[in-house]
């Protein structure tokens, strides 16, 4: 009688959502993380391996003939973009949304070398793939630096260019941040815990108020961190560090020369390396207030709608004034 109403109590309280989830454990591949929309495969042959590129393919119900391509950033996947595509569907975009190699459910080679030019690379066959000839790009934060990148390459391929606080709008090593080696990236990551990673996120993302709407961005880092793979998901990230380091896009602004829009919350510090900064240097970096500005000034055709108090996340903390801002320049271009 008392076991029965042990697990009556249990089962309300359940109902109720007041007994916190088991901790998520996840593989290097999300084989139980579920994205919006159905993801598909593209393999890839690339150094001597063979790969696998996750990627959401997405087409409207009614069309508008445009495709627009979202690129995640570095701590995320494609599947963050679950609200922009819903809404970009309803506006009649075809929406194309890869994970890149080492990022979300592609492959996380043991050996890679990475560089924006092969990322930018592998995206351009994924989308002779789809049969897309232009689309416009659009990235955040480390997909900033991809999505210049890739407009810089393939200029025909592509219509417009949107930039959602992109990191890279500064060049780390101008400014005084040290270098250090793959190893040192890989022993920073190992450091870290579930508990860093909110922290982080919490105080460099969104000034130190987390908001219950902002779970989904932990579950990934996270659910790697407590998975079986960590390790090789922990030398990828300090691959992938290297490669935002050393291989800077800001000298290569003025090079743009299609229709571009920096969306920018002014609240974001995100920089690379603070830490290791000199510590007068520290607060001069990731001055997003300035940052836009600076890039709007060097990018030919360039429009900035600038975001009062809203930080690195703009897609999750100020949706509404976000898509407006992204669909009012898709519609002009």
């Amino acid at each position: 009688m008392k076991e029965q109403r042990l697990w009556l109590v249990l089962l309300g309280l359940l109902l109720a959502g007041r007994l916190a989830a088991a901790p998520v454990s996840l593989d290097a591949r999300l084989t139980d993380f579920a994205y919006p929309f159905p993801v598909q495969m593209l393999s890839l042959e690339d150094q001597q391996q063979d790969l696998e590129m996750a990627y959401m393919d997405v087409a409207p119900k009614q069309g508008n003939g445009k495709t627009v391509l979202l690129l995640h950033g570095k701590n995320f996947s494609g599947a963050y973009w679950q609200d922009t595509m819903s809404a970009l569907l309803s506006e009649g975009y075809r929406v194309v949304a890869p994970d890149q190699i080492g990022f979300g459910k592609s492959s996380k080679p043991a050996h890679f070398q990475y560089s924006f030019q092969t990322l930018a690379d592998q995206t351009r066959r994924l989308l002779d793939t789809l049969k897309v000839d232009r689309v416009t790009v659009v990235g955040h934060s480390m997909g900033g630096m991809l999505a210049t990148r890739f407009a810089l390459m393939f200029p025909d391929r592509s219509d417009a260019l949107v930039l959602v606080n992109p990191i890279g709008l500064e060049d780390w090593q101008r400014k005084q941040v040290p270098w250090q080696s793959v190893d040192a990236w890989y022993q920073g990551e190992m450091n870290k815990n579930p508990e860093k990673v909110k922290a982080y996120m919490t105080r460099s993302y969104f000034d130190g108020q987390w908001k219950k709407i902002y779970d989904p961005l932990l579950t990934l880092q996270q659910g790697w961190m407590r998975g079986p793979d960590y390790r090789r998901i922990a030398w990828n990230s300090a691959l992938h560090y290297d490669m935002i380091y050393s291989q800077p896009v800001v000298h290569d602004f003025d090079r743009l020369t299609l229709p571009t829009l920096l969306i920018i919350g002014t609240r974001d510090r995100t920089a690379l390396g603070r830490n290791r900064a000199p510590e007068a240097q520290r607060d001069q970096l990731g001055r997003y207030d300035r940052l836009g500005k600076e890039a709007a000034s060097r990018i030919p055709h360039a429009a900035l709608v600038e975001m009062d108090g809203i930080g690195h996340v703009p897609q999750y903390e100020a949706f509404d004034d976000y898509i407006a801002a992204l669909k009012a320049f898709l519609n002009r271009h």
